[in-house]
């Protein structure tokens, strides 16, 4: 039995969309009929990759690596306190910082942002997968309607990395900057992930409930916050849309999500 876990935007669908190319669902579907397991493995957190379950995954990595499922059960779940919370956003907007912050069941975003991402170029899947969920207005609501829901993770977006300075001096001890390639892109932007968790460690949290080695493992992925997952999977997959950076640390690189890349990958590793 393999564990295969999936990315969402930028690798199972198009950065920002919640409906994958048929030849991806058939071959998941294939996949598990084989005896494999499929989960998702992915930034967004539950509310945010809730439309993408009805493809029936075996289980989930959510806020890249923050809350952990298996099947109904809950493996991890770990959001920030309180304080680590508003220290970042302090530090961050005090610096000019847009920043978005997911809670399990919400997301809000700061004023101006939508405008903000108006004016960057295309090409990055994390900025698409933002942009184009404020354009459609999928639950992400202004900052000033936080209700105080536990937080797992702060997306990050600027102009410059010196922006970040202040943040960094503060909280780098306890929370990786995850910065997406800056140069092709126009804009920084990148996410605080906890220290305490990635999509590595989800992925061997999960491997240790079922009792399978990481070896049996197979990851895809195509953005730099893909990188703990592709590290530590057994086979790392990029996709052929996904980051210079993360190809050369990838065992192979399929074709683009646009292109039947899972599909073709998972017929290339005898996965279905």
């Amino acid at each position: 039995m393999k564990l295969i876990f999936l990315d969402i935007d930028g690798t199972l669908t198009p950065a920002g969309e919640n409906d994958a190319p048929e030849s991806a669902v058939q071959a998941i579907h294939d996949a598990q009929k084989a005896g494999n397991k499929v989960f998702l493995c992915t930034g967004r957190n539950y509310n945010m990759l809730r439309p993408v379950l009805k493809y029936g995954f075996d289980g989930i990595v959510g806020s890249s690596g923050g809350y952990v499922t298996c099947a109904d059960e809950v493996l991890y779940d770990c959001p920030m306190t309180d304080t680590q919370r508003d220290t970042a956003l302090e530090s961050l907007h005090r610096n000019g910082v847009f920043c978005t912050i997911e809670a399990r069941d919400g997301s809000w975003g700061d004023a101006d942002l939508g405008d903000f991402l108006k004016n960057q170029p295309e090409g990055n899947s994390e900025i698409e997968r933002w942009r184009k969920a404020l354009a459609s207005n999928l639950g992400i609501r202004p900052m000033e309607e936080y209700d105080g829901s536990p937080v797992y993770k702060v997306v990050i977006m600027c102009l410059s990395m010196d922006q970040l300075d202040e943040a960094r001096s503060l909280l780098e001890d306890q929370f990786e900057f995850c910065m997406q390639e800056i140069p092709a892109h126009g804009c920084v932007n990148g996410e605080l992930i906890n220290r305490k968790f990635d999509k590595g460690k989800g992925v061997r949290k999960i491997c240790e409930h079922l009792g399978v080695p990481v070896s049996d493992t197979v990851g895809f992925g195509d953005s730099m916050n893909d990188e703990a997952m592709i590290r530590t999977v057994g086979t790392s997959v990029c996709m052929g849309n996904g980051a210079e950076s993360l190809k050369k640390i990838s065992t192979m690189v399929c074709p683009p999500v646009t292109e039947d890349g899972i599909a073709r990958a998972f017929d290339e590793l005898h996965l279905r």
